[in-house]
């Protein structure tokens, strides 16, 4: 008989590996890891932060398991994480890639499968129509979303078909409510303090549950009444001579609140989880009628009771979705106050693992940061800025913010209001000048948490000719905070106006030697959009500003359709020895580039629309949520520019592309091409194949994680080819690249003995 040699298992998972393995735009695009301050590495450093957040259950890359979408309203950001699917664990690998299809949501997203096909659609807010639009899942191999119901989903009322009212403050319950097979809606009537209850009709008309065919049921939806001042909850309550105050135009509260359908005790019908605005709880409403006719008969104001209740500022929203794969559904809590000033910021996201069922759910506390203690999270706001604090010829990050928040007050018109204070934190990077790598050393800088302010934003240079690092920082009033370095690296905190400076509020300062003249001047944004323009007359050791423009050149980051506002945050830098350029963070979240800086200081500055270009990104928005900053350097000393961008969820995204730069001039590798690597699988030795003019090319080799282990240049034979020899390379899948001076070749090698 032949004897069979057994095969290495290993090489099968390799196989699938190099069938299923990705690279975003054909490049290798690994950020800079990060380190918390008990030096444990965080898993998802660059997702963002979080502060608002809704969920949803979606298999984003169509593999049968769904996935988490997170939808931040602070700024509309959408995260995506996707499930290992393993049973009883809590594991999910950040995804950006899939968020590009998922469609642009503004203030609340509700994911629910309306036609019952096994893909989760979604139903959202309609900006500017005070209603829902729905997006239909039409994924087959990959995702993607139709919008099926624009401007806004009609329901029957008062013999017409109507706009189905639910504004942005409120949250409607999206489930099926009678147990038909079809899904209902639930929301406050717009003029009063009763619950509209939207029977759909598609089953009794078509007999499938896709028609979204929808007919006010029940004005009074339970027989109950929510307080016009408070939260208070009127059970048996239906007056038919009730004349409220519309919603809207309630003048001493701001209305708005939130719903979640889940069968609390297992008597087969759905019961009520209601969240009110500018309160921190949950109530649970039992319903004690019938799937037809619900009726509340008795309600829990802090749930679940007992057990570590919901206590959340402001205005909490959940979601009822299994995280830990054990086909029991889980509870997921985060703010929604449409005001993000109100909110809970650094631990926003609570995760109640149910211990029962899904029918009786047992729900016991298992985190207040799900997810974002894997992050750098810094409350509300991420102001990012690259220096060298340590002079070890290595950038590090520090990361002011707007403010943690610290505790909420009611003032006497039962308004509410809640405490922020700001702080500065340092990471230094422990890496390597190819391998950076960030670990928080420092979560308080200059100990400026103790003093109370809002919106810490630092700038650092040598600012009283002592030979140390001094730090300024702006922050909410307009003015500089000076700290001094007493020559151990300790910031001591000298005064709050430094230099009588003062432009407005929310100053965003920046050391930077503009015009070339060896001295650092300073650059201040400012609430209203604009940047503010001090020269150094002095030294950088000795500075001396003077006022030269208060709009230099001409730059204004205010969308006056959105605001009056514009909360700017100037970072110039150069790319090698090239020209200056500027990057504007902003209110509204847009990043804004800016070139002919140079000698054109009294002049205007050209917007462009080319940070693609220089970060060799492709199809990239840069709009990043909301009140962004921006830094860029050259931070992996790679020659290449990689940016950071801070948002005000408190997080940070890092941006690492391939534009390769010499001195003064940028290359652009817009041409991404395919390496032909053969034998693949390959055991000692592989030949490389592209075709390509150049014989002098360069080589460079990384593991998956992003690890570089050989970087050389390679001379091609006359058929552009080169004989790899890997027999020093242990078993895996890497990432091979071959630049040339006109495009980038880039292809997968797994190695297997």
């Amino acid at each position: 008989m032949k004897t069979v040699k057994s095969i290495n298992p290993y090489f099968f998972f390799l196989l699938l590996m190099l069938g299923s393995f990705n690279l975003l735009n054909g490049q290798q695009n690994v950020p800079a890891k990060v380190f918390g301050q008990d030096k444990v590495l965080l898993k998802y450093p660059w997702a963002g932060g979080m502060n608002s957040i809704q969920f949803g259950a979606v298999d984003v890359n169509r593999d049968g398991i769904k996935d988490l979408v997170a939808f931040d309203r602070n700024g509309n950001r959408m995260m995506c994480f996707v499930n290992s699917g393993v049973y009883n664990q809590v594991d999910y690998v950040f995804a950006p890639q899939y968020v590009k299809l998922i469609p642009d949501i503004s203030d609340w997203a509700i994911f629910a499968d309306y036609d019952m096909d096994g893909r989760t659609d979604i139903f959202a807010y309609s900006p500017d129509w005070a209603g829902i639009q729905v997006y239909k899942n039409v994924s087959e191999s990959t995702l993607k979303f139709k919008r099926v119901v624009y401007p806004y989903l009609k329901s029957f009322q008062e013999n017409m078909y109507i706009n189905l009212l639910v504004t942005e403050a409120d949250y409607p319950a999206i489930a099926d409510l009678d147990y038909d097979g079809d899904l209902d809606i639930l929301s406050f009537w717009g003029y009063g303090s009763f619950v509209n209850y939207h029977k759909n009709l598609s089953m009794e008309k078509y007999g499938t549950p896709d028609s979204l065919d929808y007919a006010l049921e029940e004005y009074c939806w339970g027989r109950i009444a929510e307080s016009d001042e408070s939260n208070a909850i009127y059970l048996d309550t239906c007056f038919t001579n009730y004349q409220p105050v519309a919603r809207s135009q309630k003048k001493e509260r701001h209305t708005g609140s939130t719903f979640l359908m889940i069968d609390l005790n297992r008597d087969s019908v759905l019961d009520l989880l209601l969240g009110d605005v500018d309160y921190p709880s949950l109530f649970a409403l039992y319903n004690a009628g019938t799937r037809q006719e619900a009726f509340i008969t008795s309600f829990d104001t802090s749930y679940p009771a007992g057990n570590k209740p919901i206590g959340l500022y402001s205005m909490p929203v959940a979601a009822y979705i299994d995280v830990n794969n054990d086909f029991v559904k889980d509870m997921l809590v985060s703010p929604f106050d449409p005001t993000p000033e109100k909110s809970q910021n650094k631990h926003s996201v609570w995760l109640y693992m149910n211990t029962g069922a899904n029918d009786h759910p047992f729900f016991i506390r298992k985190t207040k940061s799900f997810l974002q203690s894997q992050m750098i999270d810094r409350g509300a706001g991420a102001y990012p800025v690259l220096y060298d604090w340590n002079g070890d010829g290595l950038d590090d990050l520090f990361v002011g913010d707007y403010g943690f928040y610290q505790y909420s007050y009611y003032d006497d018109f039962k308004r509410l209001y809640s405490v922020h204070t700001s702080k500065i934190a340092w990471y230094q990077n422990t890496g390597t000048a190819q391998q950076p790598a960030f670990t928080l050393m420092d979560d308080d800088v200059g100990d400026l948490f103790e003093k109370g302010y809002l919106g810490l934003i630092p700038a650092f240079a040598d600012l009283d000719g002592d030979g140390d690092v001094d730090m300024l920082a702006g922050y909410e009033a307009g003015k500089l905070i000076l700290a001094t370095n007493d020559g151990n690296n300790n910031l001591i905190f000298e005064t709050d106006h430094y230099a009588d400076i003062d432009v407005g509020d929310f100053s965003a300062p920046q050391l930077f030697d503009l015009d070339d003249d060896g001295a650092k001047d300073l650059i201040i944004g400012e609430k209203r959009g604009t940047l503010y323009y001090y020269h150094n007359e002095g030294t950088t050791g000795n500075p001396v500003f003077t006022l030269m423009n208060d709009s230099l050149g001409e730059v204004n980051v205010t969308d006056y359709a959105l605001s009056y506002t514009g909360y700017s945050t100037p970072w110039f830098f150069r790319v090698g020895n090239g020209p200056v350029q500027l990057v504007v963070g902003s209110e509204q979240g847009k990043i804004f580039h800016y070139t002919n800086i140079d000698g054109n200081l009294n002049g205007k500055f050209t917007l462009t629309d080319s940070l693609d270009e220089l970060l060799d990104t492709t199809g990239v928005s840069w709009d990043r949520g909301m009140r962004t900053a921006a830094v860029i350097g050259d931070i992996n000393h790679n020659g290449q520019a990689e940016m950071i961008v801070g948002n005000y969820s408190g997080g940070l995204e890092y941006f690492n592309g391939n534009a390769e730069v010499s001195p003064g001039i940028t290359k652009h590798h817009t041409n991404i091409n395919p390496l032909y690597i053969f034998p693949n699988p390959v055991k000692d030795r592989a030949v490389l194949s592209f075709n390509s003019d150049n014989q002098n090319v360069h080589l460079s080799i990384f593991t998956v994680e992003g690890n570089l282990v050989l970087s050389k240049t390679i001379q091609l034979n006359v058929a552009g080819r080169y004989r790899l020899n890997i027999t020093w390379l242990p078993n895996g899948l890497y990432v091979v690249k071959i630049t040339t001076p006109s495009a980038v070749y880039t292809g997968k090698m797994a190695v297997v003995r």
